[in-house]
């Protein structure tokens, strides 16, 4: 057990039988009034997001969240197939633990892999990650880095928006939070 005061971001606490990890939280102490807690959390098994405000010092459950570095093998049939860095066993998780995760995935990456109690939670993907364009249209001459964007299909199969003169089987780094195309990466 731990109080208001232990929160953090990336805390996970054991709300209802859910399980919640922090994403933001701010310690208020109004001029009238006794102190409280503002959070934003979200729910690690269905991605739900809620904002959620607790007393200052009340009691609070946390769960126990084992980060550890997988190797990400091969998919088999619809499942993710993932090695232990140090112990070399390997577990399958399902795509909907996997998540937008698979979009940013190559054979061989590492990631992180949260677990509760030996059931996995979440993968972590690295910020960015290098993948190669396998299909765009051309670029028409006169296109710039300053003009428009247009629509690319990276190695993995996800689709983003580059720059006008990018050209197929170029590499990219690209932002696994949201998608975005972050540069161009010269080899």
């Amino acid at each position: 057990m731990a109080t208001t005061n232990d929160i953090k971001n990336g805390t996970v606490l054991r709300l209802d039988g859910q399980l919640w990890t922090v994403i933001e939280f701010q310690h208020v102490k109004p001029g009238k009034g006794g102190a409280f807690v503002r959070t934003k959390i979200k729910n690690v098994m269905t991605g739900k997001t809620i904002d959620k405000t607790f007393n200052a010092g009340l009691k609070i459950e946390t769960a126990n969240v084992d980060r550890r570095d997988f190797q990400y093998l091969y998919q088999d049939g619809a499942d993710y197939v993932f090695m232990d860095t140090s112990t070399y066993d390997q577990i399958t998780i399902s795509p909907e633990i996997v998540g937008d995760a698979k979009d940013y995935m190559l054979e061989n990456q590492n990631v992180l892999v949260a677990s509760n109690d030996g059931q996995p939670l979440y993968i972590e993907l690295p910020a960015s990650v290098v993948l190669e364009i396998t299909y765009t249209e051309p670029g028409l001459q006169g296109d710039r880095s300053t003009g428009g964007t247009k629509p690319a299909t990276l190695e993995t199969g996800a689709q983003i928006q580059v720059p006008l003169f990018l050209e197929q089987g170029t590499k990219v780094k690209v932002d696994t939070r949201d998608g975005s195309y972050l540069g161009r990466v010269n080899d």
